[in-house]
């Protein structure tokens, strides 16, 4: 991914609202699930970390990354956000 497509989505992600938390549970398998299957519904998302959270948000936005085989678009403060292109019918179009 270049920079101008990673710029693109994260001016994209501005006004989502974060549609999951991590928290003191962190990272189950449940949790892993719903992501997935928002990744796929959205393809652009972006999660909250509360304090309580047993790891930093960095580790958690990179084992989410991999675990749901997305793009890690960006980690500022307590928020995540991650890109996955649906298999048919992307809506989002990344400049080249």
């Amino acid at each position: 991914m270049t920079s101008k497509q990673r710029a693109y989505l994260r001016a994209l992600s501005n006004k989502l609202d974060a549609i999951f938390q991590v928290g003191k549970n962190g990272l189950n398998e449940n949790l892993i699930k719903q992501i997935d299957d928002a990744l796929e519904a959205r393809e652009l998302i972006k999660l909250s970390v509360l304090e309580t959270a047993p790891e930093d948000n960095y580790n958690i936005a990179n084992d989410l990354s991999i675990k749901t085989n997305s793009i890690l678009v960006q980690v500022i403060g307590n928020k995540i956000v991650l890109y996955r292109p649906r298999k048919k019918n992307s809506k989002i179009v990344l400049p080249d």
